[in-house]
């Protein structure tokens, strides 16, 4: 505005004075002092603690807080560079010196040593301010803390104990608790975890820790639990007493897919439903279905250890039936985001073919699934020899020849024997009890049956997590002779995961 007025504008300069040390020119300051003279005058670093020590535990890679905190930190971390930092703040106070900046200077992990740049800043000679980096070297001593000095001086020092129990002849429910656990961390405080004939056993160096992993398996399966302590030592002066708990959980024997006969109380407080009906899902209660009416309900585990009852045939009894022909005789049901159509079908057993004719003429809820030439497996009522004291009580049942429970893809599976998933699970590292006897061809077995039952239902992977397999090497012959009709986990639902499995710890083994 000056300018276009016409108007004469003085332009300011800033003046230099000489240094009164070194005499060069230099910007005027409350010193007279250029930086390096100031410098070599002043040293503001001077009485700051250069090296500390820190205690660190090499088990549990946790840091001492004083006076008895252990916090656990990660190596070049923002935690512990405040954690470093917080060891620095007293001195730097009482030299009046202000942190500006802080980093850490790279180190070999072994070294026992961490190294931070500080720049520092403080006001000096007739109020001019300062900054000056220095490095601070943190000495790690090693020193073990409570928890994990007690487990290496005996690994049986345990405060709490979780016996995790099923009264069943396979260890499916045990697989699928297993994923959920990982997912969860559910068992991450657990000291040492133990698998037994029918169940496992975890160790806790907390009793909270045991409460929490207690609440924990009542979320996600039917439990009853009861709890017990023994006295392990006593201080008559200080009244001090050390217990060890022990918390007994039993899950539920009712699995998913089994056949239940109900009790005729049950059957009467559940509106007369049954009383043969099919378990389609359990989590912390029970889903049951009437596979002739298409009629459901839920138990809760309250409502079932009230009038427990037991499976009147197992996913292990399952016979594998070909489908003759099929009629659908209703409307498709919703029924818990799962959908059933009521069917009535003709049915052979698959080990009659060439032997008999025998066929049976049964009623199916699989018909929006079923058609004429697949396969199915079902409970062989037929041929079975059922001694069920609930059974008996039912005068007059008309007991069906079949019932199917699932589409079988045995046949198509055939094609695929021997050839790699393209997806991995996690598992807990578990020692074996010495005195389990553990049937290795059985257990493979029953594993290979939970993976199969991972691809074909979506809904029982939604809550586990599922790995990319790195080995596996799609084949394009195999696509086009294998088809679509094989159930598989579609590339979408590992996607989340394929960070995570890159990242796989020393302690969780990866299994096919």
């Amino acid at each position: 505005m000056a300018g276009e007025s016409g108007m004469f504008m003085v332009h300011q300069t800033i003046g230099s004075v000489l240094c009164c040390k070194c005499g060069i020119p230099m910007q005027p300051n409350a010193a007279n002092m250029c930086v390096k003279c100031l410098r070599s005058e002043v040293d503001i670093t001077e009485g700051l603690l250069k090296r500390l020590i820190i205690v660190h535990c090499p088990e549990c890679e946790s840091y001492l807080q004083p006076p008895r905190t252990w916090i656990k930190l990660q190596l070049e971390s923002k935690e512990l560079l405040t954690f470093c930092l917080k060891k620095l703040q007293k001195n730097l106070n009482s030299n009046k010196v202000r942190i500006i900046h802080a980093e850490f200077i790279w180190t070999e992990p072994h070294s026992k040593r961490v190294k931070v740049k500080v720049k520092v800043q403080k006001e000096v000679l007739n109020g001019a301010i300062l900054e000056q980096t220095y490095p601070v070297e943190y000495v790690q001593q090693d020193h073990m803390c409570e928890s994990c000095s007690r487990v290496q001086a005996n690994p049986d020092q345990w405060v709490a104990a979780v016996q995790l129990r099923q009264h069943v002849s396979h260890r499916r429910t045990f697989f699928y608790l297993e994923q959920l656990i990982l997912k969860h961390g559910a068992a991450a405080s657990a000291i040492r975890i133990t698998q037994m004939d029918q169940g496992i056993d975890f160790f806790f160096s907390n009793r909270s820790h045991g409460i929490k992993f207690v609440d924990f398996v009542g979320k996600v399966a039917p439990v009853k639990s009861r709890n017990d302590k023994q006295l392990v030592s006593h201080d008559t002066k200080s009244n001090n007493y050390n217990y060890k708990y022990t918390f007994s959980v039993e899950i539920c024997p009712i699995c998913r897919e089994d056949l239940i006969c109900l009790p005729p109380k049950v059957a009467v407080s559940l509106g007369n439903l049954g009383p043969l009906v099919i378990c389609t899902k359990v989590t912390n209660s029970i889903a049951l279905l009437d596979p002739f009416t298409l009629r459901h309900c839920f138990l809760d585990a309250e409502q079932y250890w009230r009038t427990s009852f037991k499976s009147l045939l197992t996913s292990r009894q399952l016979v594998e039936y070909i489908v003759l022909d099929i009629e659908a005789v209703s409307s498709e049901v919703n029924i818990g985001g799962t959908k059933y159509v009521l069917a009535d079908a003709q049915v052979a057993r698959v080990s009659d073919f060439g032997k008999n004719d025998t066929m049976f003429s049964i009623r199916t809820h699989l018909g929006h699934l079923l058609n004429p030439g697949d396969y199915a497996l079902g409970y062989d009522l037929y041929g079975s020899n059922n001694n069920d004291d609930e059974l008996d009580k039912y005068r007059g049942l008309v007991i069906p020849e079949a019932i199917l429970i699932k589409k079988s893809f045995e046949e198509k599976r055939l094609k695929k024997r021997g050839k790699p998933r393209s997806w991995k699970l996690k598992s807990l590292n578990m020692e074996v009890d010495d005195k389990v006897k553990v049937d290795e061809d059985k257990m493979n077995s029953e594993y290979e049956q939970f993976l199969k039952d991972l691809e074909e239902n979506p809904e029982l992977r939604f809550n586990i997590s599922l790995y990319r397999n790195k080995e596996y090497q799609p084949s394009e012959m195999a696509s086009v002779t294998d088809g679509e009709e094989v159930p598989s986990v579609p590339l979408d639902e590992l996607l989340a995961d394929l960070d995570l499995s890159e990242d796989v710890s020393d302690d969780d083994s990866m299994v096919e």
